[in-house]
């Protein structure tokens, strides 16, 4: 439980850093809405790397999955919104290679960055390691 001034402190600056991770993965999606076509479907892939290294670093710096996801929500929020027809029948992201690379491949970047982000949790509290599970010390061999 968090008590005293630093800690309501603390817990605002944990709360902007996430919401400053969700802007960057929206801001990445917008941009990466309207420029995806350039160099055909490279660049499409690449702005799909650029979330992916977005995503993993937001999960290393924040130590901890959401660190990954909220740039990944962003991303997604932006980039589906922009996908959508318009009124008038007009889309941003077109139905062509470097659109589909585009969409297919930043959603799942996005879901790799926030499942491989997973694993440093798994690795310190994996099987045996949560409490209450039967971890190496309460295994008993006959």
């Amino acid at each position: 439980m968090v008590s005293g001034p630093s800690g309501a402190r603390s817990v605002a600056v944990m709360a902007a850093a996430y919401v400053a991770l969700f802007v960057l993965g929206a801001a990445e999606g917008m941009i990466g809405s309207f420029q995806y076509g350039r160099l055909a479907p490279a660049g499409a892939i690449l702005f799909c790397l650029g979330l992916l290294v977005t995503c993993l670093l937001g999960a290393w710096g924040m130590q901890s999955v959401t660190g990954a996801f909220m740039p990944a929500l962003g991303w997604l929020v932006a980039s589906f919104v922009l996908a959508m027809p318009k009124g008038n029948g007009s889309v941003i992201i077109a139905n062509s290679a470097a659109g589909q690379w585009y969409l297919y491949g930043g959603t799942l970047s996005a879901a790799v960055a926030v499942i491989v982000s997973f694993v440093p949790w798994y690795r310190a509290t994996g099987p045996g390691r949560i409490r209450g599970g039967p971890g190496p010390s309460r295994v008993r061999t006959r």
